[in-house]
């Protein structure tokens, strides 16, 4: 297996450890590097890669920047000097942060998470495939890890969202489509305009109610081919 991967860097000593570490990867295979993220927007459009080098810090375009203004379904790895942007990269689905200057071990091991995705998307395994076990949430001033596997729902309440764990609960001002974005689409499923369910918390489902973590949720009309087709349950 074979992945595709660019450099964007605007510092070249940068761009020469990475050609360094990339080419004793057998698995990698560079195909272009960049001192510039707007140069690197034109070409993806045209040859996109399977893994991406990304710098924090460059003139005219950052690589935050960067990763909001193309919202990518690449595998990202950000390289900085900066802690400081780890929280904001990982709200952004990055695969992993190398703060520099990294070692080789370290580089490989961000490499095997990029690895294992294609892997496991190669044989289907979605959950694994294609997001984290864990994402941050904005609340109140600071940002908090939850646990994906911890999560019994999620419901919606007016402006906010209210992320019920097996531990705790979080309030949020993140809406409905991006937290859900951020979620195995096999493992949570929306039931409800206001209510969004782990699959396998579900204790049971009788008369249109799902009974998970002791709550009782109503699946509505809207979500309830769709709940019941990702349940594989016979409704006759």
């Amino acid at each position: 297996m074979k992945i595709s991967c660019i450099v964007i860097d605007d510092e070249p000593p940068a761009i020469s450890k990475l050609e360094s570490f990339i080419s004793k990867v057998p698995e990698l295979k560079l195909i272009a590097t960049f001192q510039s993220a707007i140069d690197a927007i034109g070409w993806l459009k045209e040859c996109p890669a399977d893994l991406i080098f990304l710098d924090i810090q460059m003139e005219q375009l950052t690589g935050i920047q960067f990763l909001e203004a193309t919202n990518l379904k690449t595998r990202i790895i950000i390289t900085s000097a900066y802690q400081e942007y780890a929280i904001k990269g990982f709200e952004l689905n990055v695969s992993d942060y190398l703060l520099k200057p990294f070692s080789f071990e370290r580089f490989l091991k961000a490499v095997d998470k990029v690895l294992e995705y294609y892997s496991d998307k190669k044989s289907g395994n979605k959950l694994q495939a294609n997001y984290e076990r864990f994402l941050f949430v904005k609340t109140e001033y600071r940002y908090e890890r939850v646990d994906i596997d911890s999560i019994l729902y999620i419901e919606g309440m007016k402006d906010y969202l209210r992320i019920v764990c097996t531990d705790k609960k979080i309030m949020t001002l993140q809406n409905f489509s991006k937290l859900e974005e951020s979620l195995p689409a096999d493992c949570f499923c929306r039931i409800h305009k206001s209510f969004m369910v782990a699959i396998n918390k579900i204790r049971s489902v009788e008369r249109g109610i799902v009974v998970i973590g002791g709550t009782r949720i109503p699946v509505s009309i809207t979500y309830r081919d769709s709940f019941f087709d990702k349940i594989r349950l016979n409704r006759q």
